[in-house]
């Protein structure tokens, strides 16, 4: 079988059943190719059983000062707020997201740059990588709403057309995470099973699902197999720290109802030899400032 036919074929079948299904994951978790990089022995190989791990103090305090700066600066932007890529709040109207970030803001492009984030991702995936997905998350005290439990995959590869599970995501935490301020939950081991949704695609499905996604998330039986099966976490920690976790692993989050806001900046990393082709589950591909159609390799 050649490099084409495993691009189009679809390995992890999606919105297309009436009933749900466990899929045994068949792609690696970490990639063969790359052989250096920050990333030690022991990260990869807990990376390799759980989908995730945790770098501790990523960035400086100072490096968090300025990159909270930054953020305030884009949520307060006029012409930023009036972006397309900016997402609100469905009840507040405050700033959830800001989408293709590393785009408005060269602070941001820097990070994706920085040895410290990029050499790892290439370790990661054992490959040069592209960013496919870049935005900063706004939880803002007492109203911010959280993620329903979902596999990020599950929705590139229905709406995007990722063909192979081969991104990892980076998620730099700029406020303190605390467990009772909306932090991330995520399942260990759950990035080993695909699970596959019901429901149809409608169309331009991005312009609510970014906000409160209903379709492409998993039913409730096949939460709660993953959850005895599996157990659950929570990313807690300092400003700073970061969290690497496989485009496949199961993750939410609560709302936030404490004073005490949770921002991060969370970078999509795709191998060049996992390139988009079209959508398994949609009839046409969500906007590139959402999913970005363009493999160029990232220059350090």
């Amino acid at each position: 079988m050649t490099v084409a036919d495993l691009s189009t074929q679809d390995r992890y079948p999606t919105r297309v059943s009436a009933e749900s299904a466990l899929i045994e994951r068949s792609d690696p978790t970490v990639w063969p190719g790359v052989t250096s990089g920050p990333a030690s022995v022991e990260e990869l190989a807990g990376h390799e059983a759980k989908g995730f791990h945790v770098v501790e103090g990523l960035l400086s305090p100072a490096e968090v000062q300025t990159y909270w700066q930054e953020l305030d600066r884009l949520t307060q932007d006029p012409k930023v707020r009036a972006d397309e890529r900016t997402i609100v709040e469905r009840t507040s109207n405050e700033v959830r997201s800001i989408f293709e970030v590393h785009r408005m803001s060269e602070l941001i492009a820097e990070l994706v740059r920085d040895p410290r984030v990029l050499d790892r991702a290439r370790q990661i995936l054992g490959s040069e990588v592209y960013v496919h997905q870049s935005r900063i998350n706004y939880m803002p005290g007492y109203r911010g709403t959280g993620f329903y439990w979902h596999s990020d995959f599950e929705t590139w590869h229905a709406e995007d057309g990722m063909p192979a599970m081969r991104a990892v995501s980076l998620s730099v935490a700029l406020t303190d995470n605390y467990p009772f301020n909306g932090g991330l939950m995520i399942m260990p081991g759950s990035h080993r099973t695909f699970v596959s949704c019901v429901g149809a695609t409608p169309e331009d499905n991005y312009k609510s699902s970014l906000k409160e996604q209903r379709v492409g998330v998993p039913i409730e039986d096949d939460i709660t197999k993953l959850a005895y099966e599996h157990g659950i976490e929570q990313f807690t920690g300092q400003a700073g720290s970061a969290l690497w976790f496989d485009s496949n692993c199961m993750h939410g989050s609560g709302n936030n109802i404490t004073p005490f806001p949770r921002s991060n900046i969370f970078i999509v990393f795709n191998s060049v030899e996992n390139e988009l082709v079209r959508p398994f589950a949609a009839s046409e591909p969500r906007p590139g400032f959402i999913a970005s159609r363009s493999a160029t390799p990232i220059l350090r």
